[in-house]
C-alpha cells in the first residue's frame, strides 16, 4: 500500500508508541526518516535507531527514551509542513521551540537538521515537524 505522507506516519507511530509506553517502535524505512531519526537522536529525544533489512520492506527500529519516572522524553511530536501546505522559513524566521526546550526538524539544502543547527549554519528550509 502506498503512503501519501511518510513523515506524518513516522510522527504518528512515535506518538502512538509513547502513549502506550512501548520501548521500541517499528517504522517502514526511507532515507528522509533516517535523517529525521538522526536529528532526534543527536538532540536526545530517542535512545537509538537501527536499520533492519527485510523483504519486501526494510524497517527502522526506534528505541524511545523515557525518564526515571517512566515518562516519555518526547511530550509532543507534531507535523508542520504537509503535502498540501508546505511551510518554508528563512533562518531569521526559525525561532526556538518552547524557549529552547523543543526542536524544529528542518530540511535544508545542506541536509536535515535541527532549528539550532540551522541558526548556526545560517540556512533556512522546510520545517518538517516540531518535537518537545
Amino acid at each position: 500500500m502506498s503512503m501519501s505522507d511518510p513523515i506524518s506516519d513516522l510522527c504518528t507511530r512515535i506518538r502512538n508508541a509513547k502513549m502506550r509506553n512501548y520501548p521500541t517502535v517499528i517504522i517502514p524505512h526511507s532515507k528522509i526518516k533516517e535523517h529525521i531519526l538522526e536529528v532526534l537522536q543527536a538532540e536526545g529525544f530517542i535512545v537509538k535507531w537501527e536499520f533492519k533489512e527485510m523483504t519486501p520492506q526494510s524497517q527502522l527500529i526506534v528505541s524511545l527514551k523515557y525518564d526515571q519516572w517512566g515518562e516519555s522524553v518526547i511530550r509532543t511530536i507534531k507535523r508542520i509542513s504537509k503535502p498540501g501546505c508546505r511551510v518554508h522559513k528563512k533562518v531569521s524566521d526559525i525561532k526556538p521551540i518552547l524557549g529552547g526546550q523543543g526542536i524544529a526538524v528542518v530540511t535544508t539544502s545542506a541536509g536535515v537538521m535541527s532549528d539550532r543547527q540551522c541558526r548556526e549554519k545560517n540556512t533556512g528550509g522546510e520545517v518538517l515537524c516540531h518535537v518537545w
